[in-house]
């Protein structure tokens, strides 16, 4: 269903890029639109995973640099059946990450240094799966192409103003300032319907990949309460990036509504705890960030509960510690 929803909504986005094309300059316009697009798009799929790292100056870190974090990254990318991606650190303070790359094959995993300070391992692990399941979903490509066209979109809105007095143009100076402001509006919000079902989607690939919602869940809580305190200046300055990240990393659009490019952390929370209370014994069970991060065997072992009192997971931290003993519950589930 949120395949076909997509789909859909890709198909709309497309059609209303055509259609303001149309609006300006007829037949004509409306091709020149769409050799526009093939062209930005083309741009996009060769360069656009470069232009993101870039812009928030991530560094590829190597098993060498970081062995705790690259061999957490490969085992789950083998339990997912995908390609080892490149693996970025971005020396940022607000907990957070983000999956980039045209597919599976030139794919990458960035992760900010503030959330390797305030999740514990299987936190981390549940974060790293939904990255992955984004490149697995191909979601890294759909959300390049919509935010192409988005961008192309309001392009070509503001070209309209210039053709208005095109004599394919019908519309008038009234009909021209209303496809200003209400083209790039409309592109927006397919834009974000369009994000914010790719991530509903990565959570529930994403929980199947690490073998436990829980922790994915409990990682979605801390991000969203870590990072409305703590500002990411660069996701402030390019905010059509913001869609990328795993939290809506602009502060102040928590809510899950038409002009937000997450779903409410609530939902998504709520989402993961259905589908854990759904999974049967020993089904999708857990591999162990234990021995991931130590370079041992990655056989599943049974899933358990993030521990809210665990070690934060760090990329600079030394020998394997065991996990404190399991006490009462505590944490979001009682």
């Amino acid at each position: 269903m949120n395949y076909m929803k997509t789909g859909m909504l890709i198909a709309a986005i497309t059609a209303l890029f055509l259609g303001v094309g149309f609006l300006i300059g007829g037949t004509s316009g409306m091709v020149i639109a769409l050799v526009i697009a093939v062209a930005m798009n083309g741009f996009a799929y060769w360069n656009s995973d470069k232009m993101v790292l870039r812009m928030y100056g991530a560094r590829q870190i190597t098993m060498q640099d970081a062995p705790e974090i690259v061999g957490l990254v490969a085992t789950l990318a083998e339990r997912a059946n995908l390609p080892m991606p490149k693996v970025y650190l971005m020396d940022n303070p607000q907990p957070n990450a983000f999956a980039t790359g045209r597919n599976p094959e030139n794919a990458a995993v960035a992760v900010t240094r503030g959330i390797l300070n305030i999740l514990n391992k299987e936190e981390l692990a549940g974060v790293i799966a939904h990255e992955l399941a984004h490149i697995k979903n191909r979601d890294t490509l759909t959300m390049t192409v919509t935010a192409t066209l988005a961008g192309a979109i309001s392009m070509l809105a503001n070209f309209a103003l210039f053709f208005g007095g095109n004599r394919d143009n019908r519309m008038g100076m009234i009909g021209t300032l209303a496809l200003m402001i209400l083209a790039p509006l409309a592109a927006m919000l397919v834009q974000m319907a369009i994000s914010r079902t790719r991530e509903y989607s990565a959570d529930h690939t994403g929980a199947e990949i690490c073998g436990n919602p829980e922790w994915l869940a409990s990682a979605l809580q801390k991000l969203e309460r870590s990072a409305r305190g703590i500002e990411n200046v660069e996701a402030e300055r390019n905010p059509a990036s913001a869609s990328l990240f795993i939290v809506n990393p602009l502060n102040g659009r928590g809510a899950d509504n038409l002009f937000s490019t997450h779903p409410a952390t609530g939902n998504r929370v709520a989402k993961l705890m259905e589908m854990a209370a759904r999974m049967m014994p020993g089904r999708g069970a857990a591999f162990s960030p234990t021995a991931a991060r130590s370079g041992g065997s990655s056989r599943p072992a049974s899933p358990r509960r993030a521990g809210h009192g665990s070690t934060p997971y760090t990329e600079t931290s030394g020998e394997e510690e065991p996990l404190p003993p399991r006490g009462p519950k505590r944490g979001p589930w009682g």
